[in-house]
């Protein structure tokens, strides 16, 4: 399936239990290419687990490390250890700039033919001083585009380059920190007889993450000397050794998320403070010192080594002027928490923010007025004043850039006061580095039920509302709810629990029902952890499920469950009264139908595949049989809702039906024109 095009945020009123943050994708790179580099093997834990990540475990793979995966948080890696590495290699660095720095600096000085590339926003985002600074040691690097950018060819094909370490090794610290981490990482390879210095020119921007490069460093056996951030010098000697584990610390830049969360939106109903879990006071990362930015605004935080707790205190949040050197990344939430502040918030010291994965100065203008926000920006700075009352916020159409930031920050406009939804346009950008984000959001966030979208999809038996009901909710990012199948799995359920079917059982079964834990994915139907899709298709459970029809508790009960899965960010649900009686209010409801030959012969094609012999005109007479039954029940009869629209797909193929519904779900959302 594509990448979701969209994904729409209801309003958002509350926060409130436990978030488990990823690990850092600063810490999780860094380690890896270390652990690579070095003699021996190294155990690898809470690895982030991220498109940056992926991309540079497969380059390592090529470069002849050995990679073995221990579990889906922790891998087993053999280094190097000052072997060659398998050259030529074509490595393919997607958009990220932890691994295409450090891994330049390194292939540079290993001897051996190179090729690295990415996406076609890394070919924008600069490397020169980097490769400057190398050309200038004695490494032959060659641009294969544009000069300044990526993609780069590497050729020291007759071996190891002649390297001139007798002068100190210059690079520019002004434009981005990962320049001088990627030298700080690969000139101890080539310090075995003699010290190394690297001399800094200009101010060094984003000074934290250079901390963590240095303490990592220190991890794997190289203890640098340091005058203040102008100069650094490897000693002679220098040699990478594995620590033998190496634990990922959780990420701060995604615990700001979650704590601009907590000082935004008031704690959820008999809930404490949001507790962040992962990474605390104790952080390496410079992105911790959010939490102080935070608490300029008016968050209440309080941590410890491993955790945060944080809840609202001043409201509305306070305007601040902050230097924002020391948190480049974590500095865009502060911007979208400038919406909820009283007065205009200033950020400066960001010009990095316009090299990143996007300019993100002018994309967060952008988006940040979008909303109803007034913004200006400079070379280096960002100022925003929030929207001067609630008719002055908007119901936006955020675009992300494919920058994971972008589409993070700004899903906290969902907690706006004027009760709007946000949309998020690409939001699997999030991949790049927390993968599971807006799951993690919803499971904390909270929202009135009335505000969770539903989407209803009724219809006759066969009419091919389950495949349309399930390919919308994917292609919303939406919940899926099958309604017809809760009968069968209740049925299921009684039989492994050994629960008759009788009247007698009725309370037993009504129970059972309340509770089934029942999950609908794409096609797939799960009970718990198990697959059930086939299981519950069979002729005799399908008359079981008609037994356990007939007794009202049963009814009520699973009505309940039903409601139950009108959970954040929406919900798709199919079935033959979805729309008149489970959930009158959906703001829209289909009623999908095709002629009876026409669903005759679909159900044909699917039952002769599977080896069941029929007919398509016996099927015909049973679908007419069905339909009679359905729509003369006292109980939910079968029938469209009065706002309902019909769609016929007799003549349409399943690409049509959906499109046709997103359109009529487009014309219905705020974001429409």
């Amino acid at each position: 399936m594509p990448r979701p095009a969209f994904l729409d945020l209801p309003p958002l009123r509350s926060v409130g239990g436990t978030v488990k943050l990823p690990g850092s994708k600063s810490i999780s790179n860094r380690v890896l290419l270390l652990a690579a580099l070095s003699e021996g093997t190294t155990e690898v834990r809470d690895l982030l687990d991220s498109d940056d990540t992926r991309v540079m475990l497969q380059a390592l793979r090529q470069l002849g490390c050995g990679i073995e995966p221990l579990d889906a948080r922790t891998l087993r890696i053999t280094g190097l250890g000052g072997r060659a590495a398998h050259s030529p290699a074509q490595l393919f660095m997607g958009n990220a700039g932890t691994a295409m720095r450090p891994l330049t600096a390194a292939l540079a000085l290993m001897g051996g033919e190179f090729e690295l590339s990415g996406v076609a926003r890394m070919h924008e985002r600069p490397i020169g001083d980097l490769v400057d600074a190398l050309r200038e040691l004695g490494c032959r690097i060659d641009y294969l585009g544009t000069p300044g950018f990526p993609p780069l060819r590497i050729a020291q094909a007759d071996g190891l380059p002649r390297l001139r370490l007798d002068a100190p090794v210059r690079v520019r610290g002004d434009v981005s920190s990962q320049f001088l981490t990627a030298l700080l990482m690969a000139l101890p390879l080539v310090a075995h007889s003699r010290e190394v210095v690297i001399e800094v020119v200009g101010e060094l921007i984003s000074k934290p993450y250079i901390e963590i490069t240095l303490a990592l460093l220190a991890r794997f056996g190289i203890r640098l000397e340091r005058d203040g951030w102008r100069r650094f010098t490897i000693p002679a000697g220098s040699r990478y050794r594995s620590p033998g584990v190496a634990h990922v610390e959780a990420d701060a830049s995604s615990a700001s998320y979650f704590i601009a969360a907590g000082a935004i939106a008031a704690s959820a109903d008999g809930q404490k403070d949001l507790e962040i879990l992962g990474v605390g006071t104790d952080s390496i990362q410079g992105d911790i010192r959010f939490v102080e930015a935070a608490r300029a605004m008016g968050a209440r935080i309080t941590g410890s080594a491993n955790s945060l707790q944080v809840g609202r205190g001043a409201w509305p949040l306070k305007a601040i002027t902050l230097d924002c050197n020391h948190i480049p990344d974590a500095a865009m939430t502060l911007a979208v928490m400038a919406l909820y502040a009283q007065g205009t918030t200033q950020l400066t010291n960001i010009a990095s923010w316009r090299v990143k994965e996007t300019d993100r100065l002018a994309a967060m203008v952008a988006e940040l007025t979008k909303l109803g926000a007034t913004c200006e920006a400079g070379d280096d700075f960002l100022r925003i004043t929030p929207p001067a009352d609630i008719s002055s916020w908007r119901a936006a159409t955020v675009h992300t850039y494919d920058d994971h930031r972008m589409a993070m920050c700004l899903s906290l406009a969902a907690f706006n006061p004027a009760r709007l939804p946000v949309r998020i346009e690409d939001p699997a950008c999030v991949a790049k580095t927390y993968p599971g984000y807006f799951d993690a959001l919803f499971d904390v966030a909270r929202a009135d039920a009335a505000d969770i979208p539903v989407l209803c999809i009724d219809g006759p038996t066969a009419s091919g509302k389950g495949t349309l009901a399930a390919q919308v909710a994917e292609r919303l990012g939406y919940h899926l709810l099958d309604s017809g199948a809760l009968y069968r799995l209740t049925a299921l359920a009684a039989r492994d629990a050994g629960i008759p079917l009788d009247g007698a059982h009725e309370e037993r079964l009504a129970e059972l029902a309340a509770t089934l834990p029942v999950r609908f994915v794409s096609d797939t139907i799960w009970l718990d952890v198990r697959d059930v899709t086939q299981a519950i298709r069979t002729e005799q459970i399908g008359m079981q499920a008609s037994q356990v029809s007939q007794w009202p508790k049963v009814r009520a009960a699973l009505v309940a469950l039903q409601h139950g899965f009108r959970r954040l960010p929406g919900l798709v649900a199919d079935g033959r009264d979805m729309g008149t009686m489970i959930f009158p209010g959906a703001p829209l409801k289909v009623y999908l139908t095709a002629s009876a030959q026409c669903r005759a012969e679909r159900r044909h094609k699917q039952l002769i595949s599977k080896g069941i012999s029929t007919t398509i005109s016996d099927l015909r007479a049973d679908l007419e049989a069905r339909d009679a039954r359905d729509m003369q029940r006292a109980a939910a009869p079968l029938k469209p809702a009065e706002d309902a629209l019909l769609l016929d797909s007799s003549a349409l193929t399943i690409d049509e039906t959906v499109q046709q519904v997103l359109q009529w779900w487009q014309a219905r959302r705020p974001f429409s024109a």
